[in-house]
């Protein structure tokens, strides 16, 4: 390359990474000319110190935008357990399964890259996966007595069956120590993502693939599958493709040492383990690894409603941001496992390539929002929606012991909605 090219190229990386920045973290002057009641957004901050008061978490960063501006921006609380270092908007998370959607935005754009196919078996990309077996417990009609028996998959499982949780694989170590153990030691922060995926091929699928949503290990699988397509670790694409041109600093599976400060104390007693996420790792699980902050997560939320794009980098085509928000469920798929009273009948809600998706109104009654909303949440509190229709992003991160953030995701959109102005 000549000396001009070079230059060239550089100015030109340096232009895309200042646009990638230029969108606004910081909150209006005005939010009552975005739409909200400034009184009513009080409300929020209110609310969040009532529960740090009341030893509920010991901090909360809560954001709201809608028509790609800011309209709310708040910490509340403290970092640590002793309640001595105050709590700030960039405070860092342990962002659990929020890590999901991130990981299902990088697969389809190796899908637009022409490395990934969503209707290819996933055995294809990980052979180790080929011969999985599904386990079916039977009862016999004489004696009552239940055996377990295994039987092949009726077809394979695909790409897009990972995405959208209709693979068979599902989460037998959640909250199961027994289930822990067949696992081994594929969790260690030393150990691999292709380590992970050889220990799992040697567990039955729960469900024949393509028949029952279950929420589970599909997207950390998918995230093998990412490496292998794209010929990187997971971190270093999500990094080269992902967090870098959007401009999310903060954002990626472990946290250094000079950001550690900025790091949530965790529940006590909790498996997320002290501090564990400021180690490094080798461990990049598409699921469930990443940390992240309320404005980095901002900046993807926001791409995504742009229809793939912020601030001039285009991240995905519109079509496929559109795939990824429309429901991706066969007709008469069964719901299974403990998130049925998210997605299904019980939820009012069915499932994207990534993404849950409001589709009934009726529940509007009881949990505000617009027929295609998109969500998803953390195991350990943190949350977020869009709302397509009201062109409004939401955002809240605390860390509460494991799986009993609903009821505070339940009081967030609730606060959310109350403050929009036209609600008075």
């Amino acid at each position: 390359m000549k000396p001009l090219h070079r230059l060239s190229a550089t100015l030109l990386m340096l232009c895309l990474a200042t646009a990638a920045r230029a969108y606004d973290t910081t909150p209006v002057s005005d939010p009552e000319a975005l739409g909200f009641s400034l009184s009513r957004l009080e409300r929020i901050a209110a609310w969040q110190q009532s529960q740090v008061d009341a030893g509920a978490f010991t901090g909360a960063v809560a954001a709201i935008t809608r028509n790609g501006k800011v309209a709310y921006l708040r910490a509340v609380g403290f970092g640590d357990r002793a309640k001595t270092i105050p709590l700030a908007p960039d405070a860092i998370f342990w962002i659990a399964s929020m890590t999901k959607p991130v990981t299902s935005v990088a697969a389809m754009m190796l899908v637009e890259d022409g490395k990934l196919d969503l209707a290819a078996p996933v055995h294809q990309y990980l052979p180790e996966l080929k011969e999985m077996m599904v386990g079916v417990e039977t009862t016999d009609p004489v004696s009552g007595q239940s055996k377990f028996v295994l039987e092949p998959q009726k077809r394979p499982m695909t790409i897009e069956d990972l995405l959208r949780h209709t693979s068979g694989l599902v989460y037998p170590d959640l909250g199961n120590a027994a289930g822990r153990k067949l696992y081994g030691d594929s969790f260690a922060r030393d150990s691999t993502l292709k380590e992970f995926v050889s220990r799992l091929a040697r567990l039955p699928l729960a469900h024949q693939p393509g028949e029952v949503w279950e929420y589970g290990s599909s997207v950390d699988v998918l995230g093998r599958v990412i490496e292998v397509a794209s010929g990187q670790p997971l971190d270093q694409f999500l990094y080269d493709r992902l967090f870098k041109p959007l401009g999310m600093v903060d954002t990626a599976f472990w946290v250094p040492p000079e950001k550690v400060d900025r790091l949530l104390d965790p529940p006590v007693g909790e498996q997320m383990t002290d501090r564990a996420i400021a180690k490094p790792t080798m461990l990049f699980m598409g699921g469930q690894g990443l940390v992240s902050t309320v404005p980095d997560y901002l900046r993807f939320c926001q791409m995504v409603l742009n229809a793939g794009e912020l601030d001039g980098v285009r991240i995905l085509n519109p079509a496929s941001v559109r795939r990824m928000t429309t429901n991706a469920l066969p007709p008469g798929i069964r719901f299974a496992g403990a998130h049925v009273g998210n997605v299904g009948p019980l939820g009012g809600s069915t499932f994207g390539l990534g993404f849950a998706i409001r589709g009934d109104a009726a529940w509007s009654s009881t949990v505000p929002g617009s027929v295609g909303s998109l969500n998803w949440g953390g195991t350990w509190g943190t949350y977020f929606w869009i709302d397509p229709a009201e062109q409004l992003i939401a955002i809240q991160m605390i860390q509460v012991p494991m799986s009993q953030g609903s009821p505070y995701r339940r009081a967030f959109r609730n606060l959310v909605y109350q403050a929009m102005a036209s609600q008075e």
